[in-house]
């Protein structure tokens, strides 16, 4: 059976819709796309295992390896997109479309393109001839629960010693991202009639304390914490969206505020909720609110991949580029988790990401190609 060219691989996937999202309206499958990966994995030779994410279904990860022994080389992505608006793409979201150098789909740079351009690097690599194994990964839901590499961190499973996460990065490499996490304060109190304030109690007005608490505590956060790698060298805290009342002759009965944090590497997500927790509550002593935190996901950890790992050495020696540090949250914190010590490179930019018209620039595909080539030599050949 004739192996399909690189445009082809790219067409599938591209073609095979697996939106994630925390909305049941978008969600959708990965299996079109495991399904493609798998029957082009086994072709090369690799020994494909399809597994089927617990509490999720229709959700799936494929572990694709050759060669056997503890060191080698993890090549991962994720399978799933961000949900789209149809209406201001140029093209068909689902069909990959060449243009001005560019190649136009959902998925196409993040990070859809990265297992083409995997397969299509090692098209003519023998795999009787690994010293050490190669391993390809896809995972499910990156873009919402993160439930493809919490699946693969529960099994405690040692994958390989180096791994890359093809995100798109220009093929700069990168070792280390902040976390992130998303949190709810929701103040509840009394409703009454706007004219005597003391017939309620006012959400609105414990807000207003609860937000300046939190504001004085990302300006010590950030007094205390600074990582000059980063292009924002400190942790942040966005308030993103605020909630209460219902008229403005009523006293507010409830009220809720989103937000989110993003910390450096080093910082524990949860010590960082224990402080809301104890700040806010002491702030809103004596108040008669009811206080309740929640966070709307488990969050992701920082990621910090050691500057002298093997990896980060060998990856910026093929580029010409020193290893850097991201703003955005990837998996590379559970592969870091599972014993590997992890880079992000990938082919494209995050800039065309979660975009519409997003695209791949034809012109990252072939140094994509070598530096892929060059890291498997080097890993899994010798």
């Amino acid at each position: 059976m004739r192996e399909p060219t690189l445009y082809e691989m790219m067409q599938r996937l591209i073609g095979s819709p697996s939106v994630s999202s925390v909305s049941p309206a978008w969600d959708q499958s990965n299996a079109q796309v495991i399904d493609h990966l798998a029957d082009w994995c086994e072709a090369r030779g690799f020994a494909v295992e399809r597994l089927p994410i617990a509490g999720h279904p229709g959700k799936f990860n494929l572990v694709a390896s050759a060669g056997s022994g503890p060191e080698g080389l993890v090549l991962s992505g994720h399978t799933d997109t961000v949900p789209f608006d149809e209406k201001r793409w140029g093209s068909d979201p689902f069909r990959l479309t060449e243009r001005d150098g560019r190649w136009y789909g959902l998925g196409s740079c993040d990070m859809k393109g990265f297992f083409a351009v995997v397969l299509d690097a090692i098209r003519d690599l023998d795999t009787a001839r690994l010293q050490h194994p190669l391993i390809l990964v896809a995972t499910a839901d990156e873009e919402s629960s993160m439930c493809g590499a919490k699946a693969l961190l529960d099994t405690h499973r040692k994958l390989g010693r180096h791994a890359v996460i093809g995100e798109p990065t220009g093929m700069k490499p990168i070792r280390l991202h902040k976390g992130i996490g998303m949190e709810v304060i929701r103040l509840t109190g009394r409703s009454g009639h706007s004219s005597d304030p003391a017939l309620g109690v006012s959400a609105l007005d414990g807000m207003y304390l609860a937000i300046g608490e939190l504001l004085a505590w990302r300006h010590e956060l950030q007094q205390r914490h600074r990582n000059p790698m980063f292009a924002v060298e400190v942790p942040t805290l966005n308030l993103g969206h605020i909630h209460g009342g219902d008229s403005p002759n009523r006293i507010c009965a409830e009220c809720e505020l989103h937000f989110d944090i993003r910390p450096l590497p080093g910082m524990d997500l949860d010590e960082l909720r224990g402080d809301i927790d104890r700040r806010i509550s002491q702030r809103l002593q004596g108040s008669r609110l009811q206080f309740e935190h929640i966070s709307l996901f488990e969050g992701i950890p920082a990621m910090d991949t050691a500057a002298d790992s093997p990896i980060v050495r060998a990856a910026e020696a093929l580029t010409g580029h020193r290893a850097g540090a991201a703003a955005f949250a990837t998996e590379g914190p559970y592969f870091n988790g599972l014993g590997a010590q992890t880079l992000i490179m990938g082919p494209g930019s995050i800039d065309q990401a979660h975009q519409p018209d997003e695209y791949l620039a034809l012109d990252q595909i072939e140094p994509a190609r070598r530096i892929i080539r060059d890291l498997v030599a080097r890993f899994c050949m010798t």
